[in-house]
């Protein structure tokens, strides 16, 4: 299965080429296929096809023992590619790209032995933060490499994984008190222009993830019945592109209430956005237009509005808090206003009610030391 043909190359002479099948990879199960050039003349080209044929008959396709941590890697991101949305693939390849390949992607993965994997291991604990997840993928390839039958254990299995402060622990600091909210959405409202305000004071009263707000229009948000469907969001996929998904998790996709003055002020909003778009020509009394959109009418991207927080942070000093860490914020003041933790649930879209219970016990110790404050005052002595 092989076919002769002759071209012209680059500087006006002749020369042969083929095209040939040679086998399948019993490793990926696709088709191998070549394609050789530069033959002086079609038997040339014919003898080159005869060697290359009993090369491969002698030694086979590429050998187990001589693939490297890349070429499985390679082989097994095509599969997690299919199990997950594109925004997660982008995630994940970033951190394969910048953490783990550099440590591993030339070596030949039935040659990397406990030692090595402990060295990357120990490296990855003393700079990020969630190292557990970076070896987590990490071993991944290994686990794919065993299921290949590439090697027969998995010495990533076997390292010590350092202690390190709990992730848990850093997310109990990445929230504001109800007056340290107040303060910072007073000198949001001050400095920034009207959508700028609008987006946090809607994160902050709503709990809704930056990404399901960006990804806002205005045909989601119901100014009769003061609700909010939050059913996409926004995010970078591959080449850094955005674009508009289903929400996280199914739980993600709800309803949720809004107060009466946090709909007044996306009112107001809205009316701002059609007068300030109106000048630069564009109309925005669209069903589908966003609520919060730049310039040129797009998407903004969402890394933009920790650059938003950073600048009033710094200016007047407030404590550090991520666009997240509203999220937190949101969820630490429902329970400290008594709505049940279901409620909670629901209503910031958690599939897993661990995720509730873990802040629910943050803010259940703060309240417990609230009761010991409000009995010493009360006793006086």
């Amino acid at each position: 299965m092989a076919t002769f043909k002759q071209y012209v190359k680059k500087d006006g002479s002749k020369a042969w080429l083929f095209q040939a099948y040679l086998g399948v990879d019993p490793l990926t199960g696709k088709d191998i296929r070549t394609t050789r050039r530069g033959f002086k003349n079609k038997k040339e080209a014919q003898l080159a096809l005869s060697r290359l044929k009993l090369d491969y008959e002698q030694g086979g396709l590429q050998k187990a023992e001589n693939m490297t941590y890349q070429d499985v890697y390679d082989l097994w991101v095509v599969q997690y590619e299919k199990t997950v949305q594109e925004s997660t693939y982008a995630k994940t390849t970033q951190i394969f790209r910048l953490h783990i390949l550099p440590a591993f992607s030339k070596m030949k993965i039935n040659k990397i032995d406990v030692l090595t994997c402990q060295k990357a291991v120990d490296k990855w604990a003393s700079k990020l933060k969630k190292y557990r997840m970076t070896l987590s993928y990490a071993n991944n390839v290994f686990k794919y490499a065993m299921t290949l039958g590439i090697i027969s254990d998995n010495p990533l299995s076997k390292v010590i994984r350092p202690s390190v402060k709990d992730d848990d622990e850093d997310k109990i600091e990445n929230y504001y008190t109800k007056d340290e909210l107040k303060v910072f959405l007073d000198y949001m409202e001050q400095d920034k222009p009207c959508y700028i305000y609008t987006f946090f004071r809607l994160l902050a009263f709503s709990g809704m993830r930056k990404g399901e707000a960006f990804a806002l229009t205005w045909e989601d948000i119901d100014f009769q019945t003061n609700t909010i469907s939050i059913n996409k969001a926004l995010a970078q996929g591959k080449d850094n592109r955005l674009l508009v998904q289903p929400p996280k998790t199914k739980k993600s996709k709800r309803t949720i209430s809004m107060d009466k003055d946090t709909m007044n002020i996306l009112r107001k909003w809205r009316k701002v956005q059609q007068e300030d778009f109106l000048k630069l020509g564009i109309n925005t009394l669209q069903p589908k237009q966003l609520v919060f959109s730049n310039i040129y009418n797009k998407h903004i991207i969402p890394s933009r509005s920790r650059k938003w927080m950073i600048s009033i942070q710094e200016k007047y000093n407030l404590k550090r808090v991520t666009t997240h860490g509203l999220r937190h914020t949101h969820c630490s003041l429902l329970f400290e206003a008594g709505v049940p933790i279901e409620r909670v649930q629901d209503r910031l879209g958690h599939s897993d009610i661990q995720t509730t219970m873990n802040i629910y016990t943050h803010v259940s110790e703060k309240i417990k030391e609230d009761t010991a404050e409000q009995f010493a005052k009360f006793m006086e002595i």
